[in-house]
């Protein structure tokens, strides 16, 4: 027996020298090429604006089931759970999520919400009924910058994570993970067994280290190959890494599902995907189906296979009740609670011509390297009522007016008095990733320069007011190169001397070019340049009418000067962007701006508001149109090619396109066709109305209307207080 011991002990030296310890190096090698437990790369996340609820906020209860709905609140008929809501006509309860936001954080809780006359009417937390004068809403995720893998994490330290999920996920997964050095032998036994009675493959016997080791570094095959393989790449892991290590990665690498081509890895990811709140406020329920989806995600999947995935809880919660996780009584409960998963998040962009904003805005500050790695989140401007319905007004508008498809659109819409842009749709298909028509499409904007041709001319007040007559006779220009410019009415007509209001509003041709030739074409190429607008380096009379290609968004920029009042504010898609710990890392302020000549901008939005009641934009005004004051211009390019409203109300600035991609004739004005989209997106949106508010130094002077003073018209007025080369009517309120 002593010979066949040595024997035997040689052998195993022999084994170990020439076998084992060569493999060892080899599966150690793999490991350190393969194998990293380290920080992985975390997708960065795109938000919409937190809706700001309180009371008096116009908003419709209909509204709010949009906003909702995009933020993924599930209707569970109670609203007790985080993410959830409940409806009683007029009246919501709604429990929101807790969210980091760049100021702090907004905790989760139970509130009412109620509507009445088409307005918030009160807000109050639920647990202690006391009125709140303000509660946002956590804000709806727009949009995912995927690392390279198409992998969804949300790293967490295995101190931040449940304790009920840490000895969970080992009560079910591998009850000796403290004690074995990788692999279980007695484990590995009882999975033969059960295998060899059930003649096929039911248990696999494998520890949470070879699982670990299984994804990244081995195929599917299903072989003793690779089950060797296997567990000689989990001892020499455990060897590598301590316990506390191992787990922690296991816990935020777990495949635990699929959202289109975007894999969820990790419980944290999967605590929001199914459940749309963080890991730390899931019950026992809610953490026994993720852990029961990692022996199949989709298997179990609760949005497809609900049954399957009931099933499969109920062994997961008999496990954590056998181990004593939990008691009786929470064994009964969680047994009770309904699978309650909000809606699959979209796996793509889901409002790609806007995120192409963003990723512009904020390319100076971050690449696309780390927004794919990061874990930021990026808060941005976006509304996603106003979203829906510019996605509607476009689509909608452009169904009645174009059969054949071939017409295209474009639509941006900002807050007024800052900038921030709450919608913007880059074609009729608006959820379609492509040529963003809203950015891309520089195309002639015709008469929407007008109104800073004006806006010159009334800046010297000792030569213009809106009442100063302007010549609207034809005239002809001999230019520089030899030949001539005359510009043409839209009408054919020409009109006289016209106060310039009217000229403005009805959008005379001939009257605008006297005017901008007066004051200068390289004037308003300048203006353009330093409210950020690209202008011709060598501009030319033509220009005056609009013989200039600019965007929808250069023009919303244009307008943003007037909608604000006169306060020069860029047009902005970021708020914040915050780091993987919740920290701001980059704030984008409004820039406070002075509104120096704020009264002349204001002159302008007079003349503008009569183009919508007695100009090109008249049909604002009748039964069909917006029950909102506003101001705005019509545009139309020559041969009918392109359609553009531009229009502002107290709230809100929208600047429409329409027209063809191959640059052919739409046979559309912008009253009929662009004016048509931005009606129907103002009938719906919450706005409020146009209201201006001018300096002392400004006085309200009587005009003639063209027949000897018997009606008057007052126009604002800037001093010095010149009635010349206009029909004052001063005389006749003097008079005795």
């Amino acid at each position: 027996m002593w010979k066949w011991l040595k024997r035997l002990i040689a052998f195993g030296i022999g084994f170990a020298l020439g076998c084992a310890l060569p493999a060892w190096v080899v599966l150690g090698r793999v490991v350190d090429e393969r194998f990293d437990l380290g920080a992985q790369p975390v997708a960065s996340r795109v938000y919409a604006r937190p809706l700001e609820l309180r009371p008096g906020l116009a908003l419709t209860p209909e509204l709010l089931l949009v906003e909702l709905a995009a933020a993924r609140y599930a209707d569970d008929r109670m609203g007790q759970t985080p993410g959830s809501y409940r409806r009683d006509g007029a009246r919501f309860e709604i429990h929101t999520r807790q969210f980091d936001f760049a100021d702090g954080t907004e905790r989760a809780e139970r509130i009412e919400v109620a509507f009445s006359g088409g307005k918030v009417s009160r807000i109050k937390r639920l647990s202690d009924g006391r009125a709140l004068d303000r509660k946002r809403l956590d804000p709806a995720r727009i949009a995912t910058f995927l690392p390279a893998d198409d992998a969804e994490r949300l790293p967490l330290p295995i101190a931040q994570m449940p304790v009920l999920l840490v000895e969970g996920i080992q009560a079910v997964e591998d009850r000796q993970f403290r004690d074995h050095p990788g692999i279980d032998p007695l484990g590995i036994a009882r999975a033969m067994w059960a295998n060899l009675k059930a003649r096929r493959v039911v248990q696999g016997g494998s520890t949470i280290t070879q699982q670990m080791a299984t994804h990244p570094l081995l195929s599917n095959r299903r072989d003793i190959e690779r089950k060797l393989y296997e567990m000689g790449l989990a001892l020499v892991i455990e060897a590598r890494f301590d316990k506390r290590t191992i787990l922690e990665a296991y816990l935020n690498r777990a495949y635990l599902g699929q959202n289109g081509a975007l894999a969820v890895h990790g419980f944290g990811a999967g605590a929001e995907f199914y459940f749309g709140r963080p890991l730390e406020d899931l019950g026992a329920a809610e953490i026994a189906l993720l852990v029961g989806l990692v022996k199949g995600s989709s298997l179990y999947d609760p949005r497809r296979n609900p049954e399957r995935a009931l099933a499969r809880r109920r062994i997961v919660l008999a496990q954590f009740l056998e181990t004593g996780l939990i008691d009786e009584a929470m064994h009964a409960e969680a047994l009770k609670t309904p699978i309650s998963v909000v809606p699959r998040p979209p796996s793509r962009v889901r409002y790609p011509a806007f995120v192409q904003l963003v990723r512009e805005q904020i390319r100076r500050e971050y690449d696309e390297s780390r927004l794919k790695s990061e874990g930021l989140t990026v808060l941005t401007t976006l509304d996603p009522a106003a979203q829906s319905l510019a996605e509607a007004a476009l689509a909608d508008t452009l169904g009645k007016l174009d059969k054949d498809k071939v017409i295209e659109g474009a639509l941006v819409v900002t807050r007024a008095r800052d900038g921030e842009v709450v919608a913007l749709v880059g074609g009729r298909n608006a959820r379609t990733a492509g040529f963003n028509r809203a950015i891309e499409a520089r195309r002639p904007v015709g008469s929407l320069l007008k109104p800073f041709v004006y806006l010159l001319a009334l800046s010297e007040p000792a030569r213009y007011s809106l009442a100063s007559l302007v010549d609207d006779e034809p005239f002809l220009l001999r230019l520089p190169t030899g030949k001539t410019w005359s510009p043409k009415n839209y009408d054919r007509k020409s009109h006289g001397q016209v106060p310039l209001v009217d000229a403005l509003a009805r959008s005379y041709n001939i009257a605008t070019a006297r005017v901008g030739l007066d004051i200068g074409v390289p004037r308003l190429a300048r203006l353009m340049q330093s409210l950020g607008v690209p202008a011709p380096r060598d501009p030319q009379p033509s220009m005056i009418l609009g013989s200039v290609d600019l965007s929808p968004l250069e023009m919303t920029q244009l307008y943003q000067l007037l909608a604000s009042g006169g306060t020069p504010v860029p047009v902005s898609a970021v708020r914040a962007v915050l780091g993987a710990d919740g920290k701001p890392l980059t704030r984008y302020p409004r820039p406070p701006g002075e509104a120096s000549g704020a009264d002349v901008v204001k002159l302008v939005t007079v003349a503008l508001n009569e183009t919508t009641l007695s100009g090109t934009a008249a049909s604002l005004a009748g039964g069909g149109g917006v029950k909102l004051d506003s101001a705005g211009k019509t545009g139309t390019s020559d041969d009918w090619r392109d359609s553009w409203y531009a229009g502002y109300t107290g709230e809100h600035l929208g600047v429409v396109w329409l027209g063809r991609d191959d640059n052919q004739p739409t046979r559309l004005s912008g009253a009929t066709g662009a004016l048509r989209v931005w009606t129907a997106l103002f009938q719906k949106l919450p706005s409020a109305n146009l209201r201006l508010e001018f300096s002392p130094a400004v006085r309200w002077h009587p005009y003639d209307t063209g027949d000897g003073c018997q009606r008057i018209r007052y126009y604002p007025v800037l001093p010095p207080y010149r009635s010349e080369n206009a029909r004052s009517c001063e005389w006749a309120l003097t008079a005795p």
